[in-house]
């Protein structure tokens, strides 16, 4: 018996030396860090998590399910703050924090000191590259943040490139942080080009021209039908319905969609933003970038951010539950593919890293939710803003104490507010009172609550998360679950809701594990985990931490 028990140990202690052995180096030391020649961080707008699911059956092998498949999945990644937009979700996946910290609170929002709406990456004090007009006036000015990507900038000593490429500006140049060599995005109606702007560049590189030039964009020109009989397409509603807007020059939203004709009426290349081509050219695109700007061709770490818009576009005109939007996906598995391929292809299989995830989810369509007897609708803002004139008037006998209400926020005149000799906070409160019993109103607080409680759960912690003290309005309103300000045909988001935020979080490639976890995660944790992989510095307002399960 004792020979069998010491027998067992040693073939343990051979086996477990076996295993320590395999983490070891060349030289017999344990690495302190992986480094991939090329990391590549991928963003499908208006993702949710159960597109995964939904449509996983008629997936191929090499898109989606290589990912889940060869990497690790987290199932249960969600967003952890309000709002749940576009502009904040790309910055705080690479940056590793909220708009509490990063400052990018909305696609645009009230600049409270110039008194006007800004967008998140316009930038007047730079110019245009590949275009006339002011499309390519953009830059990240207004992130206050660095994202992964700078920080391997630095930590290379800037020989390590980062390339941002999205159909969208924001989509480009927000993960791609402040330090990029370069961000590329596209610019439509009779250009059809891919464009940038003097803040990287004072011309487009050759290989962007020549990719301009090909005429790739106006091959997409064509019918889209869907890529299988649409019959089986089991996973998602009538393609005949009324909860779909479609492009408006038909009496139905159905397939088919002849392009060549939709261009003359529907503002030239930018309707092949609103189709499932735009992922293609999106993907063409990036292919093209790994070869003109050899990208993880030598032994420092490159960076290639990239985001998907088209699905996003495609969510708001037909909606979560659309033929459109499953054929969407479809046809994005197919680009990721072959994207994956040419990565296989020009890095080396083993040499790369990939994440992918989303910006934020999205609402099923209220009306639709309406039939199936889910509580859900819209909210009527100028009503609200009648009512509240009207109480504002009653109540403090001004009628110019609001300066504007947007992004579900109220921006407070503070200059006439002090003139007036009234207290901000006493104006806030009863502005707060008076709101959360309107119609279809959940909950409502101040900016002075958000600046002076500490929220660790729920609703109030993610208004905290999403709330920036010098840019984030007076009172903050939280509209009841699935009731959105929207037209009554197609998807939106914005809140904090599961569907805007359960969103896919997969990694795949050298240093990443093989498995899955429904362990809570946060797209917080994005940022410091590709840090710790690569053993650099995290962003430099990260708040996240490292998923040290998806490491090897």
């Amino acid at each position: 018996m004792f020979k069998k028990i010491f027998s067992m140990l040693l073939v343990f202690g051979v086996s477990f030396s076996c295993k320590a052995q395999e983490s070891l180096n060349a030289k017999g030391e344990i690495p302190i860090y992986t480094k991939p020649k090329l990391i590549v961080g991928i963003v499908v707008d208006q993702m949710r998590y159960d597109y995964l699911t939904r449509f996983y059956n008629k997936y191929g092998e090499g898109g989606f399910k290589r990912m889940m498949n060869e990497g690790f999945n987290c199932k249960n990644n969600h967003f952890n703050y309000i709002p749940t937009k576009t502009a904040p979700g790309h910055s705080s996946i690479f940056t590793g924090t909220t708009p509490k910290y990063h400052g990018i609170i909305g696609n645009n929002w009230y600049d409270k000191l110039i008194k006007k709406t800004v967008y998140c990456v316009g930038d007047n004090s730079i110019n245009s590259v590949g275009t006339t007009t002011a499309s390519g006036k953009m830059s990240p000015h207004r992130m206050k943040t660095t994202t992964f990507a700078d920080e391997n900038r630095l930590f290379t000593q800037m020989r390590g490139k980062t390339i941002g490429v999205s159909f969208k500006d924001r989509g480009a140049i927000l993960p791609a942080g402040h330090t990029a060599n370069a961000a590329y995005w596209f610019h439509g109606k009779n250009e059809g080009n891919f464009i940038s702007s003097t803040y990287y560049m004072t011309e487009l590189p050759k290989w962007v021209k020549a990719f301009n030039k090909s005429n790739i964009a106006e091959s997409y020109f064509k019918v889209w039908n869907t890529l299988y009989d649409i019959d089986t397409y089991i996973e998602s509603g009538s393609d005949l319905n009324t909860f779909e807007k479609g492009y408006g020059i038909k009496e139905t939203a159905t397939f088919p969609y002849d392009f060549s004709v939709l261009k003359d009426k529907k503002n030239g290349f930018d309707v092949l933003k609103q189709s499932a081509y735009g992922n293609s050219i999106t993907g063409d695109f990036a292919i093209a970038a790994i070869e003109g700007e050899e990208l993880g061709q030598d032994t420092t770490t490159d960076v290639l951010t990239i985001s998907f818009s088209s699905t996003d576009y495609v969510g708001h005109n037909f909606g979560v539950n659309s033929k459109e939007i499953q054929d969407t996906y479809l046809r994005l598995d197919k680009d990721l593919e072959r994207f994956f391929k040419a990565l296989d292809d020009k890095v080396g299989i083993g040499e790369y890293t990939v994440f992918l995830t989303a910006d934020h989810g999205a609402i099923d369509v209220p009306s639709y939710l309406k039939t199936e007897k889910v509580p859900a609708g819209y909210l009527n803002n100028k009503e609200v803003k009648v009512k509240l004139d009207a109480f504002m008037l009653s109540e403090f006998s001004a009628s110019d104490l609001i300066e504007n209400i947007s992004n579900d926020q109220i921006f407070l005149n503070r200059a006439r507010i002090n003139t007036l000799g009234l207290d901000l906070k006493y104006v806030q409160d009863a502005i707060v009172n008076e709101v959360v019993m309107y119609s279809n109103v959940d909950k409502v607080y101040s900016a002075t609550t958000m600046s002076s409680n500490l929220f660790t759960t729920g609703i109030e912690e993610l208004l905290q998360n999403g709330y920036n003290q010098k840019r984030s309005g007076d009172v903050l309103i939280v509209p009841n679950p699935a009731f959105i300000s929207y037209a009554k045909t197609g998807s939106t988001h914005g809140s904090g809701l599961n569907y805007d935020t359960h969103v896919p979080l997969l990694f795949f490639g050298k240093g990443i594990k093989h498995g899955q976890t429904l362990q809570k995660t946060r797209i917080v944790d994005v940022a410091p985990t590709i840090s710790a992989l690569l053993g650099i510095s995290f962003p430099n307002g990260a708040t996240g931490v490292p998923l040290e399960f998806v490491l090897n």
